[in-house]
């Protein structure tokens, strides 16, 4: 283990923010989980007597005494917003103190850096070029994130779980987010970060950057594998690859959401879902296209002469 080059990169000003998210992300996530899961407690204990709900729910009385019917903004939440406001500013204050800012010298075209890499929240973009064409990497899947983030209220046809934490209410929903957001989002920017060194090749943590490193791996297309070689039979084969991805998914994903969610079954309509769908596989898809990438070497599935996949 090269454990001053991993302190290095750790301790970089560009990579502070990165190292400062990780114990912050598991800290909400278990702050998240811990309010939901008092919450749906307290939903299953009004729900096993009728009589209790009724009449001691917070709405019309204090569920138990000491509780308050209303929180009044001051001073409960401006104090709370005060108290972080102060936080935040001498954070950001001795932060600004104990390191440098990531300025470097005027930009040299004659001297490019390696690894040559984008700011952190960008980091997941790049990552992407690896396994996508550069267009459908860094137009169409961010497109897609921003569609996808604006669709959720009208494709979201479960009224329950507004306004407060619950796991058993949304567990489509939080997992769906879980996943794209951390997985697909926060893991390729630890990925850029911390695991891809000169050359934009991949290195464990704690192995050291060689930047004389050369692999010998030749990336191939699928439909190389089973000895296509002309480009109208590459795209018939790729198109017929991804069609049949989307079909077992969607037969698939349909199943299971039937079973586990019968009632957002019955709520969502022929539009909603099938938005839902395309959104869900397309997510699930990436993943696939990075392990075929780093394991077997498959370059592109869908190959045309407009875009590959």
């Amino acid at each position: 283990m090269d454990w001053h080059q991993l302190w290095s990169i750790a301790s970089a000003p560009d990579n502070v923010p990165i190292v400062a998210l990780i114990p912050l992300l598991a800290f909400y996530c278990w702050l998240a989980y811990r309010q939901a899961h008092a919450n749906d407690q307290l939903i299953a204990q009004l729900e096993a007597d009728p009589a209790l709900a009724k009449t001691h729910h917070r709405k019309t009385w204090p569920f138990r005494s000491g509780w308050q019917k209303e929180v009044h903004v001051w001073p409960f939440l401006l104090r709370v917003e005060f108290l972080a406001a102060i936080i935040v500013t001498i954070v950001l204050m001795v932060w600004s103190i104990t390191l440098s800012a990531p300025l470097e010298e005027p930009s040299n075209p004659n001297l490019t850096m390696n690894p040559a890499k984008a700011p952190w929240y960008f980091l997941g973009l790049q990552e992407m070029l690896v396994y996508f064409d550069p267009w459908i990497a860094g137009v169409v899947m961010p497109t897609l994130i921003i569609i996808g983030l604006m669709v959720i209220p009208y494709v979201d046809t479960n009224p329950m779980g507004s306004g407060y934490y619950t796991l058993k209410q949304r567990k489509f929903s939080i997992a769906t987010f879980c996943f794209g957001f951390i997985i697909l989002w926060i893991a390729m920017i630890i990925i850029g970060t911390f695991i891809r060194g000169p050359g934009w090749q991949w290195f464990w943590p704690g192995q050291t950057w060689d930047h004389n490193r050369l692999v010998y791996e030749v990336n191939r297309d699928l439909p190389d594998l089973f000895g296509i070689t002309s480009n109208l039979g590459k795209g018939i084969f790729g198109a017929i690859v991804v069609g049949v991805y989307f079909a077992i998914g969607a037969f698939v994903m349909t199943a299971l959401f039937r079973r586990r969610m019968p009632k957002d079954w019955r709520r969502m309509s022929l539009l909603q879902y099938s938005i839902v769908l395309v959104f869900m596989l397309t997510m699930i898809g990436l993943p696939i296209k990075m392990l075929l990438r780093l394991t077997l070497h498959i370059k592109y599935v869908w190959i045309t002469p407009w875009f590959n996949v």
